[in-house]
């Protein structure tokens, strides 16, 4: 198809292969916002059904680059010859920029989960540290805000300018959003964090449970505390039985409920569930999008996942709207929403990729300076050098 980028489509097979040439009289080449891009020649693109295979196929050189999502992979399998011998070279580039995030929102419209206590007590028994050692080879970062790797985070206590917009919210929200710093429990990592436990049952029986023959129940009308995980059938969930586990050491009961991505959808259209994970997109700066996700005009919305209907949360965001593109107001405004919502723990912290990792035969070079918000691919180049030392049928 006819296009104005720097590479025309020249050749492909439907499901194996695509290939794209550089266009040699690229109009904006010479653009100061292109200078060192697009520095192949030919980009191929190749399509595998099975990534085992396209895995094996990496690594015997059929093609040159590969990023890497599975921390088990990542930690077990980029091994042999070719990579002692430095022909293929593992990367782990930090991320300087937003990250999607995975929380656990509550369902808060439930009864179960309308008490702040109860929130933080389950918060207290999902032991990422244990997971992330035993599950995911270190792999992960927990969030710690909802504008994680910016400058919105409120990661210091609260300023003159952030007071200044909380003091008049102060009956409406938490008292440690004007004395503490968020942070999720750290465990030790051993799988036995008695102490936490130990906290989660205080805060509960502050919020009227009790424990009776090793059930959690309520004390006025004695129904025992059970609720249901909704999770996708699709997705990886090594977490869902250790977080089971500790839940019931606390005489809790969660069931698990696996659908398929119509039934989901379905549910969540509905509200029809007590907890379900969700991945809570990076947000570099705070912008329109968070009405549908946490203002209560917006309560039908899926986005809305916890069902917040807060007037301190409505009142924030209001005055964020209100400053678009005015950093200075923006500013505290975004940190204070970030402790109102993290301290309300309307969803629990469960983790974030800290960094990107792929793998490359060792022919390329590219700038000491990347983008942000992307890999940069289009600013690396073809290494002479480099490819001249690896096997002759790998350049």
């Amino acid at each position: 198809p006819l296009a104005s980028g720097p590479y025309r489509l020249t050749d492909f097979r439907m499901g194996q292969y695509v290939v794209y040439s550089r266009v040699k009289d690229y109009w904006a080449a010479d653009l100061p916002v292109n200078r060192g891009r697009w520095n192949f020649d030919t980009l191929r693109y190749d399509y595998y059904l099975d990534d085992n295979v396209a895995f094996e196929a990496f690594k015997a050189g059929a093609f040159d680059f590969r990023p890497e999502t599975s921390p088990k992979n990542w930690a077990t399998r980029y091994t042999g010859k070719n990579f002692d011998s430095h022909y293929i070279v593992k990367e782990e580039q930090k991320n300087e920029a937003a990250q999607d995030a995975r929380w656990l929102a509550f369902n808060i419209q439930r009864p179960m989960f309308a008490d702040r206590r109860v929130r933080e007590a389950i918060t207290l028994a999902f032991d990422f540290e244990w997971m992330n050692k035993a599950l995911f080879y270190g792999a992960y970062s927990r969030p710690v805000s909802y504008f994680q790797n910016t400058e919105y985070a409120a990661r210091n206590y609260p300023d003159a300018a952030e007071l200044t917009l909380l003091a008049p919210l102060k009956s409406e929200v938490p008292p440690e959003v004007f004395t503490s710093i968020y942070q999720p429990p750290v465990s030790r990592g051993d799988g036995f964090e008695r102490d936490h436990l130990l906290e989660a049952l205080e805060l509960l029986k502050a919020a009227g449970w009790t424990l009776k023959n090793q059930k959690l129940v309520n004390e006025k009308t004695g129904q025992p505390f059970t609720f249901e995980l909704l999770l996708s059938a699709a997705g990886n969930n090594q977490w869902v039985l250790p977080f089971q586990h500790n839940l019931a050491r606390l005489g809790i009961t969660m069931s698990i409920r696996q659908v398929d991505n119509s039934q989901m959808t379905n549910r969540l259209r509905k509200r029809d569930y007590d907890m379900i994970p969700t991945l809570y997109r990076a947000m570099p700066w705070p912008g329109g999008d968070l009405q549908i996700s946490w203002a209560s005009a917006y309560i039908d919305s899926t986005y809305n996942s916890p069902g917040v209907q807060n007037p301190a949360v409505d009142k924030l965001i209001a005055q964020i709207l209100e400053n678009q593109g005015n950093k200075e107001k923006l500013l505290p405004l975004g940190r204070a929403l970030d402790r109102v919502l993290t301290w309300n723990y309307y969803m629990l912290p469960m983790w974030y990729t800290s960094s990107d990792r792929f793998a490359r035969w060792d022919k390329f070079s590219r700038p000491g300076i990347h983008p942000v918000y992307s890999l940069g691919f289009d600013t690396w180049w073809y290494d002479v050098n480099k490819a001249a030392k690896l096997p002759a049928a790998r350049r």
